[in-house]
């Protein structure tokens, strides 16, 4: 990985991981690059001019990656 984090990796604070678990690492990976996406399209929006409820959506978009990335951690990491 590389010494500069993305915004999605930022986002889904890809270097908490107390127990290095290979599985919660891919997992905040894959929302990560998801988050990534959202955030160039949010961010070629507002640069080209656009704005409104495009914008919002990648927004929303963005914030219920978070709350699914957190949820699908607590799910891999449960134990009875």
């Amino acid at each position: 990985m590389s010494d500069t984090l993305t915004f999605g990796q930022k986002a889904v604070g890809l270097t908490f991981n107390p127990s290095g678990d290979d599985a919660v690492a891919q997992c905040k990976q894959g929302f990560a690059d998801l988050i990534d996406q959202m955030n160039d399209l949010r961010t070629g929006l507002i640069a080209g001019g656009a704005g409104g409820e495009a914008v919002r959506l990648a927004s929303v978009a963005i914030t219920e990656m978070q709350t699914a990335q957190m949820w699908a951690v607590k799910a891999l990491t449960w134990r009875d």
